[in-house]
């Protein structure tokens, strides 16, 4: 790279960690499910796919092939344009989440930053604008389609979303408030001094607004419990009920990717993200410059592993609840307690200070 110009030189590692981002969310996105199809078969007494390669691994290559090939069908009655672009959409906001999340800490080539594709100071508003827009390409996808079963879906869903961003975003402000900024890597650096106990959800006290984020990311996601418009047993597969081939399954990409971006951001905000859990215990050059780069990833990895996880856990054993019990238990429940989260916390601070 040295005939290149600095500026040719940037734009060459940004597109090539681009690119690297991108096809490693997709991969991690296949296997997701294939973690999800594998433990739910723990659960469930059973092995999950087990026959396409060694233990199964090759089963996402076969789903994609098979979605792939088949025939991608398109109602007479629908509404042609946005009808295509509605999974254009789901899937483009799950993905472009990604870019603002740091993976490792800083570590520069040539003044680029390897472990984040753009640290911006107002990484949490972007992350929160984008997935918000999300939900037009399930509301598009429903109302395109022509059909009654996947208008009421598409219309769930919008209210769902739209009635737990509020409680999400709220129990995002004591973070914020703690670490007094809006990017994500102040915000992990400020729970990295003392390992744990520097962790917001331990020693930043915001327990409370952890368990508000879990729940209101399960329905943003439209996860079980919360998986109302999807509910098979009434609405015969929710929003994506006219969609086939690979439109269904940017659909289903979009899914699983947002719940990758709402597990990174948890370990973000929540659990110290790529800072160790032993704080600076160890000396920051510990095993040379090598393992000192890659340790806060493979941390990372395993905070992003636990959720997702958990999320598994959560879908084998819980039911589905009834609408109106969701959205009592978002404005009832969630919304006034993340407001008193908020209160109290802006209490303590200005105790302390």
């Amino acid at each position: 790279m040295s005939h290149l110009s600095p500026f040719q030189t940037f734009l060459l590692l940004s597109i090539l960690k681009v690119v690297v981002v991108l096809v490693l969310t997709l991969m991690a996105v296949a296997y997701t499910v294939l973690l999800e199809r594998k433990f739910l078969g723990r659960i469930q007494n059973r092995w999950g796919p087990s026959r396409v390669g060694p233990f199964g691994l090759m089963q996402p290559m076969a789903d994609g092939i098979k979605l792939f090939l088949k025939e991608d069908l398109l109602p007479i009655a629908a509404e042609r344009p946005l009808f295509i672009i509605a999974p254009i959409i789901a899937l483009a906001c799950s993905l472009i989440s990604i870019s603002v999340v740091p993976f490792g800490q800083v570590t520069r080539v040539k003044g680029v930053d390897i472990f984040q594709i753009a640290d911006l100071n107002i990484g949490l508003l972007v992350i929160l604008g984008i997935t918000s827009i999300g939900v037009y390409g399930i509301a598009l996808s429903g109302w395109s389609s022509n059909n009654k079963f996947a208008l009421l879906g598409s219309l769930r869903a919008t209210s769902q979303m739209i009635s737990y961003e509020l409680a999400l975003g709220l129990s995002l402000v004591g973070v914020v408030l703690r670490a007094q900024s809006l990017s994500l890597r102040d915000i992990v650096n400020s729970q990295s001094a003392h390992g744990m106990l520097s962790w917001n959800v331990f020693g930043g006290f915001q327990f409370v607004a952890f368990f508000i984020y879990l729940m209101a990311a399960y329905a943003e996601t439209n996860r079980a419990p919360f998986d109302l418009p999807e509910a098979e047993s009434e609405l015969v597969a929710g929003y994506h009920t006219e969609y086939s081939s690979m439109k269904f399954a940017m659909f289903f990409m979009a899914e699983y990717a947002n719940m990758i971006t709402v597990a990174c951001v948890a370990s973000l905000l929540f659990l110290g993200g790529a800072s160790s859990p032993l704080g600076h215990l160890l000396p920051d050059n510990f095993g040379g410059p090598f393992l000192t780069a890659v340790f806060p990833i493979l941390w990372f990895i395993a905070k992003v592993l636990f959720f997702l996880l958990l999320y598994i856990w959560v879908r084998g054993t819980l039911p589905r609840f009834r609408y109106d019990q969701l959205m009592s238990f978002g404005w009832k429940f969630l919304l006034p307690l993340a407001m008193a989260n908020i209160i109290v916390t802006s209490l303590v601070m200005a105790l302390r200070s």
